[in-house]
């Protein structure tokens, strides 16, 4: 699910665009295509390529030393790529003049995990100084200044200094500062890893508001897949300077294809419990364990209530649960079956387009 906004940016509220098609019509704000970095002989990214498209919140997900850091470099034009093409709003940005690449910056807004704020200056000047840079006039800086606090829920803190400020305050004043411009691009560089759940599930709640008032794009930088579960619409998983899985949040949540996305995942989705986990084995004796996964639409969330009716005493549930991303129901659940019982209930299930894996037997009680 992907969110369409009018191409001027402002501080106005607007109404979503909630469309299911809406990735194909989208203007591209980011385009990148074969994009590789080397240092020495590190592959830092390897013929990476991606899009982002207007009023969409993209996440980019991987571990340390993925290569997270150099792409969000190359594109706010701090590192130049050895190889390939980055284009925003349509233009590439490589090879650009200093004066050529600073107009593209304007339209790009950068948030820091480390806030990045001058602890001499008050929040006020904090969010006014790319104004002031840029050579706006003071009563339009302060104008502009007063918008953003307010936007971000600070229009008491404007004479604050840093010091006086939570983390969370901090990361506000970033975001402020970063939208001065009215840029068409957040970039937002691991922007809640250093804050506590509570504040970062703040900040991403402020991140969806000002995507959906001001059909902001946003390409967020993360390591953490409850932040990309709470907040974007796509997910790219980023192993070793490339792009090894991508797609709607929802989708890669409910059938990851790789290892990597599987165990990115693993603190997220069910698992077998540990007890069940250490006396699998693969001989076909006593019960079979089945993992089941299935994606629908919310109102289909409720798979095992239907197995249950359909199939009452046909199975034990050993574990499982239903997460809701996006307007889908992502569910797993894991049941032991009798050997009677296995084909007509995995043949319900199938029929009602779930994946069904045996992952081994087990024997005795729990």
């Amino acid at each position: 699910m992907t969110l369409l906004f009018p191409d001027d940016i402002s501080l106005s509220r607007r109404a979503a665009t909630d469309t299911t098609d809406i990735v194909h019509r989208a203007p591209v704000v980011v385009n990148v295509r074969d994009l590789s970095r080397t240092f020495g002989a590190t592959h830092a990214l390897r013929k990476l390529s991606l899009t982002v498209n207007q009023g969409e919140i993209l996440g980019i997900i991987g571990r340390s030393g993925a290569g997270k850091s150099t792409l969000i470099r190359c594109l706010n034009g701090l590192e130049q790529p050895d190889e390939g093409v980055i284009e925003i709003e349509g233009r590439a940005i490589s090879g650009l003049s200093e004066q050529d690449l600073q107009a593209v910056r304007s339209r790009v807004g950068m948030v820091f995990q480390h806030f990045n704020l001058l602890s001499a200056k008050t929040v006020a000047q904090n969010v006014a100084l790319p104004l002031k840079i840029a050579g706006v006039a003071k009563a339009l800086r302060q104008q502009r200044v007063a918008e953003l606090l307010q936007l971000v829920g600070l229009s008491d803190k404007t004479d604050h200094y840093p010091a006086a400020l939570s983390g969370g305050q901090k990361q506000r004043v970033g975001i402020a500062r970063a939208l001065a411009g009215k840029p068409a691009l957040l970039l937002c560089d691991e922007a809640t890893s250093a804050l506590d759940p509570e504040t970062t599930r703040s900040i991403l709640g402020l991140l969806k508001s000002l995507n959906q008032q001001l059909g902001i794009t946003i390409l967020l930088i993360t390591h953490e897949m409850e932040v990309i579960k709470s907040v974007a619409h796509r997910v790219a998983v980023i192993d070793a300077g490339e792009i090894i899985e991508s797609g709607p949040v929802w989708q890669v949540f409910a059938h990851p294809q790789t290892p990597l996305t599987q165990t990115l995942l693993r603190g997220l989705l069910p698992q077998l419990p540990e007890n069940l986990a250490a006396r699998l084995q693969q001989q076909p004796v006593g019960e079979a364990i089945y993992r089941v996964d299935f994606a629908g639409e919310d109102d289909q969330g409720d798979l095992l209530t239907r197995l249950a009716t359909r199939w009452p005493g046909a199975f034990r549930l050993l574990q499982g649960g239903v997460d809701h991303i996006q307007h889908y129901a992502v569910v797993r659940f894991f049941i032991a079956l009798p050997q009677a019982q296995q084909q007509p209930v995995i043949s319900w299930l199938q029929q009602q387009q779930a994946q069904v894996e045996r992952i081994g037997y087990v024997t005795g009680n729990d």
